[in-house]
């Protein structure tokens, strides 16, 4: 929690706690004369307005966020030695970051985009960081792609706009995105509110108990408000009109004592049949079907308090998927691997070398022990303490416990494609998606897919993308190509 400061007994002073006898005049060399660079009050609000703004977020730039209280409901000890879950009735602290992905910091919420889920638990043995996506699946499953993905949802460089063509080009030539794609322009491609959408860890992840048994772990959270969404002409028209409406949404919610929670589910793979399952486990563009591992109900996630400073919390706060406990930790998804480099690295340049000593990030039930000193925004917290380990006086001391079990590896080292495993391909979960569809269901995604195909100038590009679908299912390929092609008269 910020520390909360008192901003209305006593004068109105400098930041250096000077009082201020003018806020209203600039000091100026005679009446009507040119201000002068001693006004030590004007230079200090101009300089600090010029810059209180931290570089927004490449990615998921546009967000809002809540504390809450997840609590567990179900014995998992079995599974994993992770503190925070080793009690029925436990309750831990959280942060939870609801984003677009695509979007600026000055869009709208209500658009079709993936939503980001940054779920920060302030556990007793440090702080555990669950980053997914409102999808179960994403567009690429390797992370070398990942750059070229999103250049080609931000804006072109010559154009300035978003392009059609960038996009549709990337997706026909990424047939691993037709799983995503279609999850995107169904009926929850635009939620109707960030309380009214599940959430996913997306990635597989690594559970160790106390015997050091592996289990591989998916999380779903699924929302107790129900799932509701937007169209698109319902989505075009609340964008226009409110472009916070998901952000006021959920500040709302809370205000009046609406918390919004999730049913938090799990499915558990034991480590030893991953090699044999029908999809490779870890290619983030696949789900784990339900029938082969079904979910099993963990806890409880609550939000119950709205930040006080969204620059502070919301804007500062930070998520690494490398934040790990004891009993949790990665598993070989080549994407969740650059994951584990790249948060980190972008907060390091987005908000600073010390952003995790900011109340939002530092752990809230222990608390941060190393040799990391000095550096912008450096709060001197340590004192005199030694700042290296080993050392004999009183300093941290390493503990020898891995956070989680080794993963066994073999082979040579290479720039290798994710191994397939006897059920894998690009389409065959985009065709079973689709035909889970209703018919209603089905026609909204066929409007949806061709409003955005048929925007796009270069023929071969629409049939390479259409080409996709087709072969994820033959009748979703023939559908969508006749709804194109009208829209192309």
């Amino acid at each position: 929690m910020s520390e909360q400061f008192d901003n209305t007994a006593g004068p109105l002073t400098t930041e250096s706690g000077a009082p201020i006898s003018n806020n209203n005049q600039s000091e100026a060399a005679g009446v009507g004369g040119p201000l002068l660079i001693q006004d030590q009050v004007l230079l200090e609000k101009l300089a600090h307005f010029n810059r209180e703004r931290i570089p927004e977020r490449v990615v998921h730039a546009r967000g809002a966020g809540a504390y809450g209280t997840f609590t567990v409901t179900a014995d998992v000890t079995k599974y994993t030695k992770a503190k925070f879950l080793s009690q029925v009735g436990k309750e831990t602290e959280t942060f939870l970051r609801f984003s677009t992905v695509a979007d600026s910091l000055g869009g709208a919420d209500a658009r079709r985009d993936p939503r980001g889920w940054a779920l920060k638990f302030y556990t007793e043995e440090g702080n555990y960081d669950l980053v997914g996506n409102n999808t179960p699946v994403f567009f690429i499953r390797d992370a070398i792609k990942f750059p070229d993905f999103i250049h080609t949802q931000k804006r072109d460089p010559y154009t300035g706009s978003q392009e059609a063509d960038n996009v549709w080009d990337f997706w026909s030539l990424s047939p691993e995105s037709t799983h995503q794609v279609t999850w995107l322009f169904g009926d929850r491609g635009i939620p109707a509110s960030y309380r009214h959408m599940d959430g996913f860890g997306s990635h597989t992840f690594q559970w160790v108990n106390e015997a050091g048994e592996q289990f591989w772990v998916k999380y779903h959270f699924k929302t107790d408000q129900g799932i509701k969404n937007l169209t698109q002409d319902e989505a075009n028209k609340l964008a226009g009109e409110d472009p916070d409406s998901h952000q006021r949404d959920l500040r709302e919610s809370i205000e009046r004592g609406d918390f919004p929670s999730w049913t938090v589910q799990v499915q558990i793979m034991p480590a030893a049949e991953a090699a044999n399952y029908r999809y490779n486990p870890f290619d983030l563009t696949k789900v784990w079907l339900n029938e082969d591992y079904p979910r099993i109900t963990i806890g409880k996630l609550e939000l119950n308090r709205n930040p006080q400073n969204i620059f502070a919390e919301v804007e500062q706060s930070i998520f690494s998927p490398a934040h790990f406990v004891p009993g949790i930790g990665p598993s070989p998804d080549k994407m969740l691997q650059g994951r584990l480099f790249a948060y980190g690295d972008a907060h390091r340049y987005r908000v600073g070398i010390n952003a995790d000593h900011l109340p939002v990030n530092r752990p809230h039930a222990t608390e941060a022990r190393n040799g990391n000193r000095d550096g912008l925004g450096y709060d001197g917290r340590h004192g005199g303490q030694k700042n290296y380990e080993p050392n004999s006086f009183g300093g941290p001391y390493e503990t020898g416990q891995p956070l989680w079990a080794p993963l066994q590896l073999n082979g040579a080292t290479g720039e290798w494609e994710t191994p397939k495993h006897a059920e894998d391909d690009d389409y065959v979960q985009a065709g079973k998606l689709f035909r889970l569809m209703s018919e209603d269901e089905q026609d909204r995604l066929i409007a949806n897919l061709s409003g955005f195909i048929a925007k796009v100038s270069r023929d071969d590009i629409i049939e390479r993308a259409i080409a996709n679908f087709a072969k994820a299912d033959e009748t979703y390929g023939k559908r969508l190509a006749a709804a194109v092609a009208e829209l192309r008269k």
